[in-house]
């Protein structure tokens, strides 16, 4: 017989055990992915959100899909920036999945000190916040932009780069920060660098939408999309079930885990010129009989790397972290789920 996996175990004893569960950017696409599993293994759960670039649509469509689990669901609409609105969501809280964020590393490169203050002046509020109230975890998002302008591939977590962006900046920032409160606090953290998730209710709209919702979007129409360079630039594209199962092993980790950071990915690479065929591929059967329309190239922007890729034997190794789905699995249900949402609004 198998053994089960650490996700397994992980999830058995929650079902047994429930617990109170915060998540910040609840709203958000990954925060309302952690919300819709979290209340389906019966859990309770706090989410706050400031809508800066989460949805209500987000959080209507998990009550649509887990029914009556959502009365075990406390939304809260205010900001992490508010130190004493982190300390009333964290009352008699076990773990905290921290994923509020401004997460764009154009829009930083835009507006500096919002995503500052969101990132860096929020994440201190919420470890504060988190370190009082006496949370048995607290998980946070990092992000591969830490790893700058490091050459070497895949990513190792103990080796980075100089950061080439402010959201970079931000994610180091907080790294650090997570250091000294797990330091000085004791306060029992685990971060977890993600790497290009992508998935269902990502936004593909508005100037700052990530690579793979607007691209589906704009092949769903029948439009060209955009690729800033010549599209040999690669990512290391991480569906957001991988992404899930990585924030309930680290929320139940062992102790030998605590005070580090993960890579969150696949572990492959894939170009954006092959993305762009991979997404045509899967988007062709809902497309009407349009045919695929070459890509328009555009000068690279300021703060993207050229190659991403991670080592994720870290996470194998202690949290028990092995993805679920590829990118062309994840590619899959991301456009099976868009599709299936643009026929519900027609």
């Amino acid at each position: 017989m198998t053994a089960p996996s650490a996700l397994t175990q992980s999830t058995e004893a929650l079902r047994a055990y429930p617990r109170l569960w915060l998540v910040t950017g609840v709203a958000g696409f990954i925060g309302s992915n952690l919300l819709e599993t979290l209340l389906l293994l019966g859990q309770k759960v706090v989410g706050i959100d400031n809508f800066a670039t989460g949805s209500e649509s987000n959080l209507t469509d998990v009550k649509e899909r887990i029914g009556g689990q959502w009365r075990n669901f406390s939304f809260v609409q205010g900001d992490i920036t508010h130190l004493e609105t982190c300390r009333e969501v964290c009352a008699g809280v076990s773990f905290v999945l921290h994923q509020a964020a401004i997460g764009s590393v154009p829009r930083s490169v835009a507006d500096p000190i919002a995503t500052n203050n969101a990132n860096v002046n929020g994440f201190i509020n919420v470890c504060l916040a988190a370190r009082d109230a006496g949370v048995s975890r607290l998980v946070y998002a990092s992000s591969s932009s830490v790893y700058g302008d490091d050459a070497s591939l895949p990513k190792i977590e103990s080796r980075l780069g100089r950061p080439m962006s402010p959201y970079a900046v931000s994610k180091v920032a907080d790294e650090l920060y997570a250091g000294a409160f797990a330091s000085v606090f004791d306060l029992p953290v685990v971060g977890l660098r993600y790497f290009n998730v992508f998935g269902r209710r990502q936004s593909p709209e508005g100037p700052y939408a990530a690579v793979i919702p607007r691209w589906v979007a704009a092949q769903l129409r029948g439009e060209r999309c955009v690729i800033y360079g010549d599209g040999k630039t690669s990512r290391d594209f991480c569906y957001v079930e991988n992404v899930v199962q990585a924030n309930l092993l680290a929320a139940t980790c062992p102790p030998a885990a605590l005070g580090e950071v993960f890579n969150v990915a696949v572990g492959q690479a894939a170009s954006l010129n092959n993305l762009h065929r991979m997404i045509w591929e899967a988007v062709e059967p809902y497309a009407s009989g349009s045919r695929m329309l070459p890509p328009i190239h555009e000068a690279r922007r300021p703060g993207d790397i050229l190659h991403s890729q991670a080592d994720i034997s870290k996470a194998r190794n202690l949290l028990g972290y092995e993805p679920t789905h590829d990118l062309r699995s994840g590619l899959a249900e991301t456009i099976d789920w868009y599709c299936g949402a643009l026929k519900s609004a027609s």
